[in-house]
């Protein structure tokens, strides 16, 4: 495979070999990461922390073992965008050489639980859903919090108008003292419905579910954490919880 997009990305050497490894292992101890990728012990571990800030593996405790996974190949896409407008012959590479990469990807139907670091990982999980998720689906969310950072707001906007543009319905449950303005913010897109949670519930975190997949995220503060837990009982469970908030709230008009 010609990994000349990668390098171009701006991936190392190192970065490459553990990423592609992972890839053909799928969730794995460092031990056959290590035999697969042919890096050695003293730096396997800064790599595998380089991959996790740019979202592009993440990790689970397993019997106080870390299993690490790469990401879904669709992400290197995103983290391209990121890149110089110079670098747009690489981002068409790249989109070429991922369905190569999901062919070999050994994907491991036992993981049900990921997390998520930093606020790259926390959009890597976000943004799992275009991958599942089609037309005339919904997707929603509780415990929004009433204020975030611009950077955070702004990728909602785009989230949801991308939503719309997919055909697919949301529903988005704030903390209680959210502004009118973003909730009309957010109902402006056709098929999304913003109202606010009831006044005695707060909570630092928001919880997202869509089919089988439930997304609890802590955006907030320096290091924002997610955990994704792919599971039908708990995604219904946790959907149960958001329709029983839903009819106590009244739509803002």
């Amino acid at each position: 495979m010609d990994i000349t997009p990668l390098e171009e990305a701006g991936m190392t050497n190192g970065e490459i070999k553990v990423y592609l490894a992972l890839i053909e292992t799928g969730p794995s101890s460092i031990g056959p990461i290590l035999e697969e990728s042919g890096i050695t012990k003293s730096i396997i571990y800064r790599i595998l922390n380089k991959l996790i800030k740019k979202g592009l593996v993440s990790y689970i405790i397993k019997e106080k073992t870390k299993v690490f996974q790469a990401a879904q190949p669709s992400q290197l896409i995103e983290y391209i965008d990121k890149k110089k407008e110079n670098l747009n012959k690489t981002r068409e590479d790249l989109q070429k050489l991922i369905p190569e990469i999901i062919k070999k990807q050994a994907f491991n139907k036992k993981s049900i639980a990921t997390i998520y670091e930093g606020f790259k990982g926390l959009m890597t999980a976000y943004e799992k859903r275009y991958d599942v998720l089609k037309k005339d689906d919904e997707v929603v969310i509780y415990g929004l919090p009433a204020s975030q950072p611009t950077h955070h707001h702004a990728k909602w906007q785009q989230a949801n108008k991308k939503l719309d543009e997919l055909g697919i319905r949301s529903r988005l449950l704030y903390n209680y003292t959210v502004t009118n303005d973003v909730l009309k913010n957010r109902n402006q897109n056709k098929l999304c419905q913003a109202r606010r949670m009831p006044e005695n519930l707060e909570t630092p975190s928001w919880t997202m579910i869509y089919k089988d997949t439930t997304l609890i995220a802590i955006p907030q503060g320096e290091h924002p954490l997610a955990v994704e837990i792919i599971n039908q009982d708990i995604a219904d469970s946790f959907k149960s919880y958001f329709e029983l908030l839903w009819k106590q709230t009244i739509k803002k008009k």
